[in-house]
């Protein structure tokens, strides 16, 4: 079963398109289960039928012509049930349809199986034999393996051909949408750049080339780059290793020479692949043709062929990377977006930001709302080979991701991108406004901050001060610990930013998915591992310095105020405050004079500190409720994982009366709260936040004008009257459609879509 599997997986990776690689797929499937038929159905929800893709068994001339309605038919059946389906005489069956061009009457016996993906039907694969009679239960395991591999794999052939259609005017359609999770609400029209830190033969999109002589080329300089490559690597090893043992490199450079490898991958290329391609296709062939092979001592080959052909292919991406321009329009597109990233590229170029992993809630997407990007998490599907250059629309609000899209879909987005200005300038008007309801209600709204683009951002809007100093990207984005100087300078021009109001600079918050390159933490769990106030209490060295900083930034100012992160018990609180008051001493000590002690503050955003309110409240000034874990740990689902992303929901009923217990527990030990999660930063988290009773809010640059507006448009009452029509609801889609509505009657729909 394996060897088959491997060989259906290695089929979609060969074959540039999905049709024959359906076709070689159902051939494939009928020899491995000796079977009659194989056929192969992909899912139209547009027009809600399965459409005939493959058949090894029914009639040539019905594929890519039979479409079987959802409810028809022992196809819809399994769609439907969306499990196997088992038939000893399908002919007899209630739902078996008739459909004399498929020429399936002299099968009896049918197996079908959905085809899934992301809890997603993307088709139906079955099997018919003559003889009446059921499958057996290996023949039903197997094929609801292999339907299980095929979801994946199908899913992403689909995209990378609806990329290719799209570019191709012989093949043009209509433009379909990639899907992922907005991240960062916002339109961007550019060009995607593509970052890809390591390249394997699996992500070579097969592509073909007009010009066979400079692919040649191409692959002649990436075989000499890598043989020189190899000369250093024998003389190192030669030093150290027996001379018959380092004779390897040797074995290697025979392989390269063009009577050997170098001959096979230049034929491929006057066959008219590209240089990359080529040299995939061959080394693939050279290791299938080793595994058949019984000699142990030559499979054993498989892994020296990999690894020279891994040595030329990236030799031959990466001189193709280093050639590239920055566009003036840059959306970044990269298997997982990192904060180092983002901070590599010219603000003024980059306009959008997709990746591979990653949800609405990862850091990176975080990042991107504080710089006022669009972003778009989660795309699985990306074949990132197949897309540098390429025109890019990103919707951060829908999640959706258009490459080279048609005449009809830019025009759209550049009038929903217009639309989308006007109402930025509207909002722009109130800048300098106090915040408050309707009802004359004030409030306090404050930002999120910790890149220095954002005081950049941030000139011109009244702000109350700096919810949420997130020290840790300055950390992230150097290869080593910064000094207590190079701290003392940064914290010094936040605290200067808004001088007499209060800035509460979070103590370092790594691990998670905000690693250091230079100190990595390696875990099966991290979120639930060492990040945060733990790491640093382990390392107290790290805190007392980071602490001396802040404090040092803070003479003569004012107006600093500590928050630690990741709180899960008194005992961690009362050792943080013995280390913060260890480093004040020796500070005054130092200074030779008496400097003020700030306020501490605790984040809420581990269950278990909400259930400590009443001790806490004893220890520490204020607390700042962190939405973003407090829902990953209530709901037990990792925020950077996609394949749960759906599951994150601020507005999950449980999340929803935890928030409400926070702010209760808060009032009845009379202790200030704030809230700097990216909930507060959303309308609809603004919305029912505020009728729980919250009044200082913190969240994004980018968000706080927006936010100022709606909460100008409407009341308390309003916004209480929601939070009861919501309180008994089941579902978080069930909340958000109630809010959506009533945003839209207040006039502020254009807030949670694209356009106005």
């Amino acid at each position: 079963m394996l060897t088959i599997l491997k060989r259906i997986v290695d089929e979609f990776n060969r074959q540039p398109m999905l049709e024959k690689a359906l076709d070689k797929v159902a051939r494939m499937v009928k020899e491995a289960m000796q079977t009659e038929c194989c056929s192969i159905y992909l899912s139209d929800d547009e027009n809600r039928h399965h459409l005939l893709m493959a058949s090894d068994g029914l009639a040539i001339n019905a594929i890519g012509s039979v479409a079987i309605g959802y409810d028809e038919g022992l196809v819809g059946l399994v769609g439907e049930k969306e499990e196997p389906v088992n038939i000893a005489n399908a002919r007899f069956h209630p739902r078996f349809l008739v459909t004399p061009q498929v020429h399936e009457e002299a099968y009896n016996g049918f197996l079908g199986a959905p085809i899934i993906h992301q809890r997603k039907v993307l088709g139906v694969i079955s099997v018919q034999q003559s003889k009446p009679g059921l499958f057996d239960e290996s023949e039903v395991a197997f094929l609801v393996t292999l339907a299980a591999q095929l979801g994946a794999v199908i899913a992403q052939a689909e995209a990378r051909e609806a990329i290719d259609r799209a570019e191709n005017p012989a093949l043009k359609t209509r433009s379909r949408a990639l899907k992922g999770v907005g991240g960062s609400n916002g339109i961007a029209i550019g060009s995607a750049f593509i970052i890809q830190p390591h390249i394997s033969f699996s992500s070579i999109v097969p592509k073909r080339t007009h010009n066979i002589a400079r692919e040649i080329i191409r692959f002649k300089q990436a075989v000499k780059k890598t043989q020189q490559e190899l000369k250093v690597l024998s003389g190192k090893m030669t030093q150290i290793l027996p001379s018959d043992t380092s004779a390897i490199f040797d074995v290697y450079n025979h392989m390269l020479n063009d009577d050997s490898l170098g001959e096979k991958v230049q034929a491929q290329i006057h066959n008219g692949w590209n240089a990359a391609t080529a040299l995939k296709i061959v080394i693939e062939s050279i290791c299938s043709e080793f595994e058949q092979m019984e000699d142990s001592y030559i499979r054993e080959r498989i892994t020296d062929i990999r690894d020279i052909g891994q040595r030329v292919l990236g030799n031959i991406v990466a001189k193709e990377l280093a050639r590239r321009a920055l566009p003036d329009k840059l959306i970044l597109v990269a298997e997982e977006v990192t904060a180092s990233m983002l901070a590599e590229f010219p603000r003024e170029k980059l306009v959008g930001v997709c990746s591979i992993k990653g949800s609405n809630n990862s850091h990176a997407a975080i990042l991107a709302r504080a710089l006022g990007i669009p972003a778009v998490m989660g795309v699985e599907q990306l074949p990132l080979n197949n897309l540098d250059g390429r025109k890019t629309i990103i919707d951060g609000y829908s999640g959706h991701v258009y490459f080279n899209p048609d005449a009809i879909i830019t025009r759209e987005y550049q009038d929903l991108k217009a639309q989308e200005q006007e109402l930025d300038s509207l909002v722009k008007s109130i800048a300098h406004e106090p915040a408050c309801t309707a009802d004359d209600v004030p409030l306090s709204l404050s930002i999120n901050t910790g890149l220095a683009a954002d005081f950049e951002v941030v000139r011109g809007i009244n702000a109350d001060g700096i919810g949420l100093y997130r020290t840790e990207i300055p950390f992230m984005v150097r290869n080593c610990f910064p000094s207590e100087q190079e701290q003392f300078l940064l914290y010094e021009r936040a605290l200067n930013a808004y001088p007499n109001k209060p800035i509460n600079m979070r103590t370092l918050d790594v691990g998670g998915d905000k690693p250091l390159p230079y100190f990595p933490i390696a875990e099966d769990n991290p979120f639930l591992g060492w990040r945060g106030i733990r790491m640093t209490l382990d390392h107290p060295e790290i805190l007392l310095v980071q602490v001396r900083a802040m404090l040092r930034a803070n003479v003569g100012r004012g107006n600093l105020q500590i928050l630690l992160p990741m709180i899960t018990s008194v005992a961690e609180v009362e050792e943080c405050l013995r280390l913060i008051e260890q480093a004040h001493k020796e500070l005054c000590e130092e200074l030779g004079k008496q400097i003020e002690r700030p306020k501490i503050g605790v984040m809420l955003e581990v269950p278990a500190a909400i259930y400590q309110i009443g001790l806490l409240s004893k220890m520490v000034d204020f607390f700042s409720v962190g939405s973003n874990d407090l829902t990953q740990y209530l709901l037990a689902v990792d925020r950077n994982n996609s394949r749960v992303a759906s599951l994150y929901d601020y507005y999950h009923p449980g999340v929803l009366e935890a928030l409400h217990h926070i702010i209760q527990r808060c009032h009845k030990y009379s202790m200030p709260v704030s809230i700097c999660g990216e909930m507060a930063g959303e309308p609809i988290g603004l919305l029912l936040l505020l009728a729980m009773g919250y009044r200082h809010f913190s969240m994004s640059a980018q968000n706080l004008l927006k936010a100022k507006w709606i909460l100008k448009h409407l009341s308390i009452t309003q916004a209480e009257s929601l939070l009861a029509q919501v309180s008994d609801m089941s579902s978080p889609q069930q909340v958000r459609t109630s809010a959506i509505k009533m945003l839209d009657e207040l006039g502020l729909g254009g807030f949670i879509r694209a356009g106005k």
